[in-house]
């Protein structure tokens, strides 16, 4: 049985010497991967059938089933399968028929293993590429958003909110704006025992501080004016269940006191009423500020901060995790095309790289709203830096002269070049702090085309630091 979590490889030839030199030559080059053999289309067809395998390198003349043939079946079963055809010198005609019936690429014999050895990593980078967008697709079916990412820092915090839901402990989420806390603490009441009974939030900015204490725990009739008849409280609403308490950090000292009773003793008493009511409520709070902080400075209350950071949710930010990056603006973008009724669109790997290297001060909410730009702005299948412009305001290419006359595509390319070489290279010093060799670094660049650029576009790595 493969390893699913690696890269698998079928090679498919009916010499077998061949095939088994073939396969000696890719794990040497890509011992990441496991590489099985198969010696004709059925033996292959089989194998595909039973095992994940991500491409499949396959001669072209084979006796019974042939290259072509086995191509059409295995695309039938397999849609992000990238197939590479082996071919002689007198069949490459043949072999650009199957780039049409949907192979990745061919390679001719004799093998150049150099050459070979690119057109297998291209093609392990399609296929994942495919298999990204194919679950990707599956979770927007769905139409539940998930905390995406990959990253050392992300498995943690998914690790981390499956042991907390399975308690019944208050929750204290804590991140920037942007990194998600509301999706969290979803995602910890959907683990939990009482992801099947009622689940109420609440955004405590959003209500005035004088009708707070009324919205989360009730009043009666003629508790305060305008109180014409009793009404239950956001609390009595989530009994039995789940509420999230968001931006707890700005409820005045008076509510946070009366919040405090119903942690300590599992009761709400009603604006305006003698009688206190039991309930049962599991309280998940998240805040964007530093509690600790505002607990020294005695605007909120300590012993309600210890009530509530039972267990601590701390979110990353998206600096934190740029690895995650590509994965979320390609979710995000598969999104804003289906809300849009547009089809399917792919980022260009220069917009890739763009976007990894912007800051993103407001986190995950931030890039999800540049790739709803982008999906407005970008005309074609793929994502150009030419739609990034736009949607950032940038000046785009001009296609004519000072004297009216349309430039030349060469020179309006240029244009396009420069803005988004300028706007990259700004983007990473941000991000750097200025330093130049670890700007180097992080875009592939050697340090002398970094200084190149900055001369260029009369730049100075010195505005970016502190």
């Amino acid at each position: 049985m493969l390893d699913k979590n690696k890269p698998n490889i079928l090679i498919v030839d009916d010499e077998e010497d061949f095939a088994r030199g073939i396969k000696r030559l890719i794990e040497g080059a890509f011992p990441e991967t496991e590489v099985r053999t198969a010696f004709s289309g059925p033996q292959a067809l089989s194998i595909l059938a039973a095992e994940d395998i991500s491409l499949m390198v396959s001669d072209l003349q084979m006796p019974g089933m042939n290259g072509l043939e086995l191509l059409k079946a295995s695309l039938s079963t397999s849609a992000a399968l990238s197939v590479v055809i082996l071919t002689a010198h007198g069949t490459v005609e043949t072999a650009v028929e199957a780039l049409k019936t949907g192979a990745y690429d061919f390679v001719t014999k004799p093998i150049e293993p150099e050459n070979l050895f690119r057109v297998i990593n291209k093609g392990l980078e399609r296929s994942s590429l495919l298999d990204e967008n194919r679950r990707l697709r599956e979770q927007l079916e769905q139409r539940k958003d998930r905390l995406l990412g990959q990253s050392p820092v992300m498995q943690r915090l998914k690790q981390s909110i499956a042991a907390v839901a399975r308690t019944d402990y208050n929750v204290l989420i804590m991140g920037e704006s942007g990194t998600g806390k509301e999706l969290v603490a979803g995602m910890v009441r959907e683990l939990s025992a009482r992801a099947d009974k009622p689940y109420v939030t609440v955004n405590c900015t959003a209500i005035p501080e004088n009708l707070l204490e009324s919205e989360l725990f009730g009043h009666v009739k003629g508790a305060f004016s305008g109180a014409d008849k009793d009404r239950e409280g956001l609390f009595c609403r989530a009994n039995g269940g789940t509420i999230l308490l968001d931006e707890i950090g700005d409820i005045p000292m008076e509510t946070q006191a009366k919040l405090l009773r119903v942690l300590q003793e599992g009761e709400i008493r009603p604006v305006g009423s003698d009688h206190s009511r039991t309930i049962d409520v599991r309280v998940l709070a998240s805040t964007n500020q530093d509690l600790p902080r505002r607990v020294a400075e005695k605007s909120f209350r300590e012993d309600l901060y210890h009530r509530l950071n039972v267990l601590p949710l701390n979110l990353p930010p998206l600096k934190d995790r740029t690895g995650d990056i590509p994965l979320l603006a390609r979710y995000f973008l598969q999104k804003a095309c289906i809300e849009l009724g547009l089809p399917e669109k792919e980022l260009d790997p220069a917009v890739v790289g763009h976007i990894s290297a912007r800051p993103w001060t407001g986190n995950v909410r931030e890039l999800q709203n540049a790739m709803r730009k982008l999906a407005v702005f970008s005309t074609g299948e793929t994502v150009t830096m030419l739609a990034v412009d736009m949607a950032e305001g940038r000046p785009v290419a001009d296609t004519e002269s000072d004297s009216g006359d349309f430039i030349s595509f060469k020179d309006a390319k240029q244009q396009l070049v420069d803005s988004f070489s300028r706007s990259y290279i700004c983007d990473i010093l941000s991000r750097t702090g200025g330093n130049i060799t670890q700007a180097a670094k992080i875009s592939g660049l050697s340090r002398v085309a970094v200084q190149k650029m900055l001369a260029r576009f009369s730049l100075n790595a010195e505005n970016y630091k502190g």
